[in-house]
């Protein structure tokens, strides 16, 4: 048996498919885009800061694969991003894939803690923001040509936290807000989400850093924190890949959900 052929067919490939990536300059964001264009996908990233999305295209275009474009914009605004997908449509042609992945936390520790503002700004971007830049996407292409949503929530969704809860809540949300698109976008439009524990990022940064991650780590069953490129492969499957797929959360954790509590 040939292994090397064998493993070519297998590769998987987005020839011709443009994705949306919030959040793409980025951590989680930047390695989804990675495995996207190295598959071949042309990827329009989104990002707050122009700078950084500036030389996150750079790098991206320097991997080989599918082109690259960004567009400064903040994904929790109420236009749901319509300027980008009308931008992506004259760049590329279509919008097969968004990723909804931009997120924020303004507030670390008990939600009865919350201020309103807090509140506030992790509703709009982690939950207002993927429902409207989905409704972007499907009125500007995804209704009439199909396509493929996939929204990055967190394992918090699965469970309490001394610090995180108020995020938790927000992802929890889209899991459920995930399961409901799919359920009403089918059967043209595939809806999934992703749940990572902690990933080895500047935005969880203050979770892995020194000897607390390292602790963390130890309990569970895989014995590491994850990395972006964990995430990248996993949305690369589901964008690519998973065909009869939808409507479900793939937990990427090193197994922290079944970890021994002692």
């Amino acid at each position: 048996m040939d292994l090397a052929a064998t493993f070519a067919v297998m590769e998987l490939r987005l020839d011709e498919k443009t994705a949306i990536i919030t959040g793409g300059s980025a951590g989680i964001g930047l390695a989804i885009a990675e495995e996207f264009v190295i598959a071949g996908a042309n990827v329009m990233i989104v990002s707050r800061k122009a700078d950084k999305c500036e030389a996150a295209a750079e790098y991206l275009t320097s991997l080989g694969g599918g082109h690259v474009d960004w567009r400064a914009h903040h994904a929790g605004g109420v236009d749901g991003g319509i300027e980008v997908m009308d931008a992506t449509i004259e760049r590329f042609g279509s919008i097969d894939i968004l990723v909804n992945n931009a997120a924020t936390n303004p507030h670390a520790g008990p939600i009865i803690d919350a201020d309103a503002s807090a509140f506030d700004k992790t509703y709009e971007v982690n939950l207002r923001g993927p429902l409207l830049w989905t409704q972007s996407a499907w009125r500007t292409w995804m209704k009439d040509n199909g396509g493929c949503v996939i929204n990055i929530a967190s394992v918090g969704a699965f469970k309490t936290s001394a610090a995180l809860g108020l995020y938790s809540i927000l992802k929890a949300a889209l899991v459920q807000m995930t399961e409901q698109m799919a359920a009403e976008l089918g059967p043209g439009v595939r809806v999934n989400s992703l749940a990572p524990s902690v990933v080895k990022t500047d935005f969880a940064r203050l979770l892995w850093e020194g000897e607390a991650g390292d602790q963390f780590a130890q309990r569970m069953p895989l014995k590491r924190l994850g990395e972006p490129s964990d995430v990248g492969r996993a949305a690369l499957f589901l964008a690519a890949d998973a065909q009869w797929m939808t409507g479900n959360c793939i937990v990427l954790d090193g197994g922290s959900l079944v970890s021994f509590s002692s």
